[in-house]
């Protein structure tokens, strides 16, 4: 899996454990419905650490704790 792929994993996985959408994660984040959007599809390949920092905000935890899964820990270094 690539990281991408790990971050969109992680914001619906966050989503679904306190019962909201990804709009209202966006909404509650103080970020666009679009940039929330792009990200979950793919669209946006690389989200900047203020964007994950405000989703954590909104989502009521630290970005440790975001990033603080099996699936980070298990991403293999991506070489471009």
């Amino acid at each position: 899996m690539q990281a991408i792929g790990a971050i969109q994993k992680r914001i619906l996985e966050l989503c679904d454990e306190r019962g909201i959408t990804p709009n209202r994660l966006a909404t509650i984040s103080g970020i666009s419905r679009a940039t929330v959007r792009n990200i979950l599809n793919g669209r946006s390949k690389n989200p900047g650490a203020i964007t994950l920092i405000k989703l954590c905000d909104g989502l009521g935890i630290t970005i440790f704790d975001f990033f603080n899964t099996d699936t980070f820990r298990n991403l293999e270094q991506e070489i471009q």
